[in-house]
């Protein structure tokens, strides 16, 4: 099966769509015991970024190994109506070609949320040829997130190091087995109308070749 580029796949009911954030102990610690971000120790003047994709939270922490700040893995649910919120009022963190640089400033100075694609990964985390969407959350979408998006936070550390341990001794079809569902969202919302414009949004990111 062909894989569109520019694909968003997710874990994701009719309520809610699992993404994914890797943080510190203190910031990690208090999301879990409060269910949502509380600050401090979470920076509400930060733009915080959510990824859709396990493996691509994978690469971005290193399994949980790269640093400090991102030594645990929070799988956190939320409303399909913010993550369509989301979308539907971002901007690609690349300038579209059809865009002039005067327009994409504006366009991205006047939108809260940014999109970015990334190579997907695979096991090894390894580069793919489809990409795998980023949403970066800035001013009111960082307070929308965290007050009213937020449905639920699990811990996933723990499934990253077992996953990680399968691949490292080469027991890829236990790694694959382990490895949350993630299918295509091919119908962004009910809403006609809001599904138009998240699509017309999406268009606007460049279709990149690296």
């Amino acid at each position: 099966m062909i894989i569109p580029a520019q694909q968003i796949r997710a874990v994701y009911d009719d309520k809610t769509i699992r993404v994914y954030q890797a943080y510190s102990d203190p910031i990690a610690d208090s999301a879990l015991e409060h269910g949502t971000y509380v600050s401090p120790p979470f920076k509400m003047s930060r733009m915080t970024w959510i990824k859709p994709s396990f493996l691509w939270m994978m690469y971005r922490s290193g399994w949980g190994k790269k640093d400090e700040g991102q030594k645990r893995i929070l799988a956190i649910d939320i409303t399909r109506e913010g993550f369509e919120w989301a979308l539907a009022h971002s901007c690609s963190s690349h300038r579209d070609p059809t865009m002039s640089y005067e327009e994409w400033s504006e366009f991205k100075n006047n939108s809260p949320v940014r999109i970015q694609w990334d190579p997907e990964r695979d096991l090894f985390l390894q580069p793919l040829e489809h990409r795998a969407i980023q949403i970066g959350l800035s001013n009111e979408a960082v307070e929308l997130y965290v007050n009213e998006w937020i449905q639920k936070i699990t811990e996933v550390t723990y499934l990253a190091k077992e996953i990680h341990e399968f691949v490292q001794s080469n027991q890829l079809e236990a790694a694959k087995k382990l490895l949350p569902t993630e299918m295509p969202l091919n119908n962004y919302s009910s809403d006609t109308a809001i599904s138009t414009t998240i699509s017309e949004q999406l268009a606007l990111s460049p279709k990149l070749d690296d």
